[in-house]
């Protein structure tokens, strides 16, 4: 009898245990079902794979439209510090909490209306799938982004060239040692007020590169919008043998301030 109770009691325990496992499993299963429908249910694992690439995709096309964006440097109007085919991260929330463009920031920055007159042509499919591969560096820039180092901001008189071939801002010389060696400040004279909100930028290859030299006689007088700053060049991050931070020169650290004087406008 004792045996007979005890098989009984064991037999009671057990019944017990596999009725609470079934009702465990049914209340799994559901929430098991949702989350594979979600994910693309029957399609099979090859859609589960799109849809999360689709969703990284989403992810850093947020971060590359409102944080960091790869730009692939499509020329060599920047070297040697930067050569063709660099990526640089480019931060955009550099300027976006009361910082302006300081003198030496390698900037990216859209051209429209200064460096190129009129906006976006050709097919607008293909310039759309062109910004999205640019947008994660894929792809070469849009035609009208331009990437430049900060000569002059606004109020700046920059001249060239002093008696030794430099380049002058606010009567300060400056010894660009970021030049491509070989190149002078530059072949093109001028004399400038930068106005206010408006930057003067050149490419550290002098003799290869379009810059605000290039377009004087343009309307701006080849000043760059503050605002149409897209961000400030801050890593290479390709390729890994160029890996490094791009910091902001001191060859400005010595000019002075804008004198309140003369101020009025920019002259050739």
């Amino acid at each position: 009898m004792d045996t007979d109770a005890r098989l009984t009691e064991r037999d009671r325990s057990s019944t017990l245990e596999e009725g609470c496992e079934q009702r465990s499993r049914s209340l799994r299963i559901p929430g098991q079902e949702r989350l594979f429908r979600l994910l693309g249910g029957p399609r099979g694992p090859w859609w589960r794979a799109m849809l999360l690439g689709s969703l990284c995709t989403a992810v850093l096309m947020l971060l590359s439209a409102f944080v960091v964006q790869p730009f692939l440097i499509p020329s060599s109007s920047m070297e040697n510090t930067l050569r063709v085919g660099d990526r640089v991260m480019v931060n955009k929330l550099a300027y976006r909490f009361g910082d302006d463009p300081r003198r030496g920031d390698a900037v990216v920055f859209d051209g429209t209306g200064s460096f190129v007159r009129g906006g976006r042509t050709g097919n607008a499919v293909t310039a759309l799938l062109r910004e999205g591969a640019a947008a994660v560096g894929l792809a070469e820039p849009k035609e009208t982004d331009y990437i430049k180092r900060v000569v002059g901001v606004g109020g700046d008189r920059v001249i060239c060239c002093d008696k030794r071939g430099r380049i002058t801002v606010n009567g300060e010389a400056v010894d660009e040692a970021y030049l491509y060696p070989g190149d002078p400040p530059s072949q093109v004279p001028f004399d400038i007020v930068v106005p206010e909100e408006r930057l003067w930028v050149m490419g550290d290859h002098r003799s290869a590169s379009r810059d605000s030299r290039d377009h004087l006689g343009d309307p701006g007088g080849g000043m760059v919008p503050v605002d149409r700053v897209i961000g400030r060049a801050d890593w290479i991050g390709w390729p890994s043998d160029h890996w490094t931070a791009l910091e902001r020169p001191d060859a400005f650290d010595r000019v002075p301030p804008p004198s309140v004087h003369g101020t009025a406008g920019a002259h050739g």
